[in-house]
């Protein structure tokens, strides 16, 4: 019988799922912005990582300091915040946030680099009809 094995494992899941959720609040708080959206892209959050790019952008030179976070992620989590940024855009809420981080990666992306992005022609496909 591995019920209580299991049992103890989905409790550890969750107790670290509690953690992260906490650190990623520390984060936002302390306005550690560049963890705060490695963290919740790691979550496969993408409301929370929508609330980051939000609380970047309404600081002081917003705009600058979202493209020096973006710059920074990796390359899975650039093609993440693509594919967020795909469902964000359908929403006029939503779209200018989504068009400001389209817009840092339009411009900091080399075109040959932006290709070899997984789901990118569905993204673009996506994109076109909202932008």
């Amino acid at each position: 019988d591995v019920t209580e094995i299991e049992e103890k494992e989905a409790q550890a899941k969750e107790e670290e799922q509690i953690m992260k959720e906490q650190e990623l609040s520390n984060l936002l708080h302390e306005k550690r912005y560049l963890k705060a959206l490695g963290l919740a892209i790691s979550l496969d959050r993408p409301h929370t990582v929508l609330m980051v790019i939000k609380a970047i952008l309404k600081e002081p030179d917003g705009r600058k300091h979202l493209q020096e976070n973006i710059v920074r992620l990796r390359k899975d989590q650039k093609e993440a915040v693509l594919a967020f940024l795909v469902t964000w855009n359908t929403n006029s809420r939503n779209c200018h946030e989504a068009q400001a981080v389209m817009e840092t990666l339009l411009k900091h992306e080399a075109p040959d680099t932006l290709l070899q992005f997984s789901g990118i022609k569905s993204a673009v496909e996506s994109l076109l009809p909202y932008t």
